[in-house]
């Protein structure tokens, strides 16, 4: 059985970024195995916020070989995901991993992939995981028709997502990047 359900979203303005994941783990059919995981954390001195889609354990190798980019690299965020996509590709063990990475700072998201891809959204706008072309969808009509903050634009995008896709649940963690 595959292990799935995954949804993390994130928005960034002038004033900085917000992460949202939500908190559902899906084992084969049953979408109530469990409701609160933690899909979304802050590395790197709290300045760097990811979430991942995928194998949980792969999900963590991942962070801590990203922290250490971001060590290695001065808290460059780009270039350490640049680097942690390289690996990524080209390290036998690491290849095998089944998981995706979104990464955002007060300046910067990327959706980093182990298929060497790093992704910088035009919009500020990024999502990974099963619900989220959902939240992806609701958070882009928020940002082009309200006033409202990043961590609002996820917070109401993800109870959106929540309502449509029976992989995404309500039980929402939102970490948020401010500039200054």
């Amino acid at each position: 059985m595959k292990i799935r359900g995954t949804t993390i979203l994130a928005v960034k303005d002038d004033s900085g970024s917000a992460v949202a994941g939500d908190g559902q783990v899906t084992f084969g059919e049953a979408i109530a195995m469990k409701h609160g995981a933690k899909k979304v954390r802050t590395i790197y001195k709290d300045k760097v916020t990811v979430g991942f889609a995928g194998a949980t354990a792969d999900a963590f190798t991942l962070f801590e070989r990203f922290e250490k980019k971001l060590e290695s690299y001065a808290g460059n965020m780009t270039r350490a995901a640049v680097e942690l996509a390289k690996d990524w590709r080209q390290d036998k063990y690491l290849r095998r991993l089944e998981a995706m990475l979104l990464a955002a700072d007060a300046e910067t998201i990327l959706i980093i992939s182990g298929t060497g891809d790093v992704i910088e959204p035009d919009d500020g706008l990024a999502a990974i995981g099963s619900g989220g072309p959902y939240a992806l969808a609701a958070a882009r009509a928020l940002a082009r028709n309200t006033e409202m903050k990043p961590a609002e634009i996820v917070e109401k995008a993800m109870h959106i997502a929540a309502e449509m896709c029976v992989y995404t649940n309500d039980n929402i963690v939102i970490q948020t990047q401010t500039k200054g």
